[in-house]
């Protein structure tokens, strides 16, 4: 008599789907009322409304091709022959290209306009698929990396520049962006998944052909009809402006070094979610899973108008401090013991729902303590010490030197000390121009 040995692969309850779905989408519908009639409102003037739909369709292609990569890089990668200790050495480098160059964009960003350094996204990522159909190389990851670091500042300020005369909608755009990104990368998994079919080796040049198109087709929609106002503010009084808001400010420093150990923390939480889950050599379905830590970002997001638009309760700096030691404590648990599946997957969609909340509490924040004119350098240099840490503690993992568990320590200390910089901030308080009482 034989003995049959079944293969015991875990998967999240198929209700997880539905539920997140739901919980995600119904609260759209059930805005308060003046968030429903603020999201697109057809009531404002004809070139701001085109300006919020050309924008959260040129954003959404944009978190499609981020997407892409994300989803599908480390296949694409492997499909290269490229080790685990190469992908490491892969991923170092991009963090040392957004230190050393991706660090400064902002500043430039700022001088020469947003809109500019949008559209050299979507030119570094044309450029990178053109180089792969033509060479089939993979020497692409300094040129997606700095398209990272635009991503992560470029289309906020944008929009907030341009849309500077209308606060009262901005933090409205805050959460649709942050939902948008989050719905997109799971659309890019599914994009992903439909041009490979499942055969890496044939249908590699599928995905690049589809990411080219989608490059194309947001250059035509940046270049076509959207002006943007010149950038008249000279060096000189570029430097002066920051050093007057910027490094003599304390509020400042502490929203840097929040915004910092976020993005640190969002950074350790994605090179090592996958394998905390597979430690031990469990097997489990990630590509299940991925949809529904996006889908808790989502989710998180959604609840930010309830907290905005009805009467607060609490200050901003008070939510965000209870949601950053929310993330912190979900991350020590993950550090001290991850070896139940279905707990580390409770706590992953936790820490995702916390930050799709804590995204755009942040954006409001950066509002109302930075003005426009310096915003994109604020938030490319803030990042400098995050992305620091994390090449410094790639490079101790690659040597062995650090285990996975001490990063994510140390990136819950981080969400700590962020929750500390929150604390701070309310407890000095701000006294609020007149033109900000209403962000």
């Amino acid at each position: 008599m034989g003995v049959v040995i079944e293969s015991d692969i875990w998967e999240p309850n198929k209700s997880i789907y539905i539920l997140l779905f739901i919980f995600s989408v119904v609260p759209i519908f059930c805005l308060p009322a003046k968030s429903s009639a603020n999201v697109l409102d057809h009531a404002s003037s004809a070139s701001l409304l085109r300006f919020q739909r050309k924008f959260l369709l040129l954003f959404a292609i944009s978190s499609v091709m981020e997407g892409l990569w994300a989803v599908f890089g480390e296949y694409e990668l492997a499909y290269y022959g490229f080790s685990k200790d190469q992908l490491l050495n892969v991923i170092s480098v991009g963090f040392a290209v957004s230190l050393f160059i991706g660090s400064f964009i902002g500043v430039l960003s700022d001088l020469l306009g947003h809109k500019k350094l949008c559209l050299l996204f979507f030119l570094l990522h044309l450029l990178v698929s053109l180089w792969k159909l033509v060479f089939g190389t993979s020497t692409f990851c300094i040129f997606l990396s700095l398209a990272s670091s635009i991503f992560s500042f470029g289309f906020e300020a944008w929009m907030v520049v341009e849309q500077d005369k209308r606060q009262e909608v901005l933090n409205d755009m805050f959460w649709m962006m942050t939902f948008l990104e989050s719905a997109s990368f799971i659309g890019s998994q599914a994009l992903a998944n439909y041009l490979i079919d499942d055969n890496v080796i044939r249908n590699i040049k599928s995905l690049w052909i589809g990411a080219a198109v989608l490059a194309v087709l947001a250059v035509g929609l940046v270049t076509r009809g959207w002006q943007e106002a010149p950038q008249t503010s000279p060096l000189k009084d570029y430097r002066v402006s920051f050093y007057r808001h910027v490094i003599s400010a304390k509020r400042i420093w502490l929203l840097s070094w929040a915004q910092s150990c976020i993005h640190f923390s969002v950074a350790a939480f994605w090179i090592l979610w996958a394998p905390s889950i597979v430690a031990d050599g469990r097997e489990v379905s990630l590509g299940l899973i991925y949809p529904c830590l996006l889908g808790s970002k989502m989710l998180g997001s959604t609840g930010f108008p309830w907290f905005f638009h009805v009467p607060l309760v609490l200050r901003t700096e008070e939510y965000l401090m209870y949601a950053f030691s929310i993330m912190g404590f979900a991350l020590s648990i993950v550090a001290y013991d991850y070896q139940e599946i279905g707990l580390l997957v409770t706590l992953f969609c936790l820490f995702q729902t916390c930050l799709g909340m804590v995204l755009p509490f942040l954006a409001r924040l950066r509002t109302t303590y930075l003005p426009n004119e310096i915003r994109g350098g604020m938030m490319s240099l803030s990042l400098m010490p995050a992305n620091a840490a994390i090449l410094f503690l790639l490079v101790l993992r690659g040597h062995h030197y650090i285990a996975n568990s001490t990063i994510t320590s140390i990136a819950a200390l981080g969400l700590f000390s962020a929750a500390g910089c929150m604390y701070s901030l309310k407890k000095w308080g701000k006294q609020l121009q007149p033109s900000r009482r209403n962000l």
